[in-house]
């Protein structure tokens, strides 16, 4: 987990505590258990980030082709939890934020350090606790007192407690009985069978893994303290209900407070544990509080199942965009069989500048293509999506002249048919990971689309028509896609562009996902002048002295809304990565 998602992970959980006391409190006058429950629930969320969920669903995909409008709410409410899930969505706030931030390298390394410290203190402490139980239990004799648990006598001066989560044991001082009455040790029997009954050593255990893990976070102990307040007032209120005396029970309690030591361990159940004073008063003053009224009972399932249920959806509300922006992770496993006839890869020796890839019927010509460039073409990805590949990937470049059998598809030519040369001639050999990364959400704004529908003939990739010459325009066929400028200012010009090929295309010019949520199908023709980003004084920039450039042009995010209607918002979301595992240079032929 990335320190950001921490970061988003440990502020989520705090606000769901927030949220858990604030019911509490509004419940108050209910019964304990029903607050204990929610103290629990908030404890469990620190264990299971809301991204965990996002993720699950995300594989739901069962109306990716389904070809009707998005409704709204599918467009706004992504937006809206993006920027709950990700606080420092802005591009401009992160860069602030990290400059701020800005520590020594190894300061990560000393954090971990720090948190293994911590952790490794808590953790031994519990087991220090935990063995001087063990002991205890060692030298104890069993009992039969004909309860549904095993009971066993010691000579230790340890209170009355359960102890053991899959097999509980009562473990009871010796000679207890000579101080208490009857019904006093009856009332002390009954608290301690209701632990057992409600698995508290169970969720008390599963608290204290939260406290080791988050033991910097001063909020998961003081949780811990309310759990601790809360079972023991909700076995108080069983004991009460048994028609027990409360005189005799207020007064078992505190001469086990006199006579023993209260158990170390908080997933011990014992007798003596929370506030005694508010707990002697509220049972001598019989408060047991009322059940829920159906009312609250409906407005407690319904926050439960939308605090898993929307992660849950939003999730399945992306996966078909962020998949659709990783189509190699549905087309790269198929037909790899299909490969070509004769296919010839050389070095490029630096003749004509520039890169370009012709297809003809059954062939495919490649003119000075990085290894890089040839991994993205095939698996239809982004640069930013290859990871753990060889440095000279981005410097190596190559000729390929290859012919296939048959006369292929375009689709099948610059995919499967391409892996497989590279799988046979660079012995690539890859597998995929998914990580949460900093994404874009491409939406309309409030003032609608202002692109008009396109009316392009159909392109044939197996006949394409000749590149426009400089200062000619496209051919007017569908996928026709020309660019150019200058440093600063540059244009995009294409025909029969579909939401989702847009989106592809400005991916590949701002280095980040970008999922088409505008809900909208067709294809239009796109015109853009936008700003390029350059570093300051790079050739061409007004930091250069010799640069003549005319900067009218905005940004692109600033282009995309007045000209087209369309805006990023940025977000975070499960983007498929290309793993390189093995790479050779291949050998010429």
């Amino acid at each position: 987990m990335s320190p950001a998602h921490l970061f988003n992970h440990l502020w989520q959980s705090t606000l769901f505590a927030i949220a858990a006391w604030l019911l509490t409190l509004a419940l108050r006058k209910n019964r304990a258990p029903v607050r204990y429950w929610l103290w629990f629930v908030a404890s469990c969320k620190f264990l299971i980030p809301f991204s965990l969920l996002v993720m699950i669903g995300s594989q739901f995909d069962w109306y990716r082709d389904q070809p009707v409008r998005r409704p709204l709410s599918s467009i706004w409410l992504p937006s809206v939890m993006d920027q709950i899930g990700d606080p420092f969505a802005s591009p401009a706030q992160a860069s602030l934020l990290l400059k701020r931030s800005q520590v020594p390298g190894d300061s990560p390394a000393v954090l971990l350090c720090l948190w293994a410290c911590g952790f490794s203190i808590v953790v031994f402490s519990w087991a220090r606790q935990w063995r001087q139980v063990r002991t205890t239990l060692r030298t104890a004799s069993p009992l039969n007192l004909e309860l549904p648990i095993r009971v066993m006598s010691s000579p230790g001066r340890l209170e009355p407690g359960v102890f053991g989560i899959l097999r509980p044991v009562l473990l009871v001082p010796e000679g207890i009985t000579n101080h208490l009455t009857i019904r006093q040790w009856e009332t002390i029997l009954t608290h301690e069978l209701c632990h057992v009954r409600r698995c508290d050593n169970l969720t008390a255990a599963i608290h204290m893994a939260v406290e080791a893990v988050f033991w910097f976070h001063p909020l998961v102990w003081w949780m811990g303290k309310r759990l601790a307040d809360e079972r023991e007032r909700a076995c108080d209120e069983e004991v009460l209900l048994t028609a027990a005396d409360p005189q005799d029970y207020a007064e078992g309690i505190l001469n086990v407070c006199k006579l023993y030591i209260e158990s170390p361990l908080a997933c011990a159940a014992g007798i003596t544990g929370s506030n005694l004073k508010k707990r002697i008063q509220a049972i001598m003053t019989e408060r047991v509080a009322g059940d829920l009224t159906f009312g609250k009972k409906l407005a407690l399932a319904i926050a439960g199942m939308a605090a898993l249920a929307v992660p849950f959806v939003l999730g399945v509300i992306n996966a078909p965009p962020i998949q659709a922006q990783s189509q190699f992770s549905a087309q790269s496993g198929a037909a790899t069989t299909t490969k070509f006839e004769v296919a010839s890869i050389k070095p490029d020796i630096g003749g004509l500048p520039g890169t370009d890839i012709r297809l003809s019927p059954g062939g495919l010509n490649i003119r000075n293509y990085t290894t890089r460039l040839l991994i993205e073409t095939a698996y239809h990805i982004q640069s930013f999506q290859i990871s753990g590949a060889p440095g000279w990937i981005n410097s190596d470049r190559y000729d390929i002249a290859a012919k296939a059998q048959g006369n292929p598809t375009s689709e099948q030519v610059v995919g499967p048919m391409l892996q497989a040369l590279l799988e046979d001639r660079f012995k690539l050999r890859l597998h995929r990971e998914t990580k949460e990364l900093p994404v874009y959400a491409l939406t309309v704004t409030k003032n609608g689309l202002r692109l008009q529908k396109s009316s392009c003939a159909p392109f044939d990739f197996n006949n394409p028509p000749p590149p426009p010459r400089p200062g000619e325009k496209l051919p007017y066929v569908c996928g026709s896609v020309r660019e150019g400028g200058n440093p600063l200012n540059w244009t995009l010009d294409a025909l029969g562009m579909n939401m989702s090929e847009l989106a592809r295309n400005l991916s590949l010019r701002l280095d980040r996902t970008v999922i088409d949520r505008t809900g909208i199908n067709g294809t239009f023709d796109v015109h853009l002048e936008y700003a390029r980003e350059l570093p300051a004084g790079a050739p061409g920039t007004p930091g250069d002295p010799a640069s003549t450039v005319d900067t009218a042009a905005s940004p692109i995010f600033t282009a995309l809304q007045e000209r087209l209607g369309l805006k990023l918002e940025s977000g975070r979301g499960p983007v498929e990565m290309l793993v390189i595992d093995h790479l050779e240079k291949p050998s010429e032929n």
